[in-house]
């Protein structure tokens, strides 16, 4: 094994300068001057297991067009999210729907793979390089989910987390792919 005591390195090896992990983040976190937050905690913890996914200001402008109040959805409003969301770094499907979720659980909610397996009997297959698959998949199972909870008379806002739940209790001998 290479360690300190048996490589050549030379001096600019030694600045720091070549160090990029997380660049942005890394600025970011260097920079604080200030008492820690619990935001700063997280920041911290995302940082330090590289799961910071920086939003663009187009994404957090459009999500902010949708309302805590807003009970119908906006399909295309949604498209230009999801697109923007899915074509910045660290986001695919599960996590921004996640965001779509707490933004307004009443319209939307978190595709995963225990809820998609309980609902279709299929394991969540998301297509990775189709951006437009991605997010005709997405709307193919909201629409399910609504169907499933009507049916049931199950409270949408909370579907996400009663199927889980029920995935977990029916089917915890079955392995999950993370």
């Amino acid at each position: 094994m290479k360690n300190i005591e048996n490589i050549s390195f030379n001096k600019d090896d030694l600045t720091g300068t070549n160090y990029n992990y997380q660049k942005n983040l890394t600025q970011k976190l260097d920079k604080l001057d200030s008492d820690f937050s619990q935001e700063i905690i997280n920041e911290i913890v995302l940082w330090k297991v590289n799961r910071y996914a920086p939003i663009s200001e187009k994404a957090i402008e459009l999500l902010n067009r949708i309302k805590k109040t807003d009970s119908d959805l906006d399909k295309e409003l949604t498209k230009n999210i999801l697109s923007d969301l899915l074509t910045g770094h660290g986001v695919r499907l599960p996590m921004a729907s996640s965001i779509l979720r707490f933004k307004n659980p009443n319209i939307y909610q978190i595709i995963d793979q225990r809820v998609f397996r309980f609902i279709n009997n299929e394991v969540l297959k998301i297509p990775l390089n189709n951006l437009e698959k991605q997010i005709e998949m997405y709307f193919t199972y909201l629409e399910k989910l609504k169907a499933v909870c009507e049916k049931y008379e199950i409270d949408f806002s909370k579907s996400d987390r009663i199927l889980y739940d029920l995935d977990k209790k029916y089917n915890g001998d079955l392995k999950i792919k993370y």
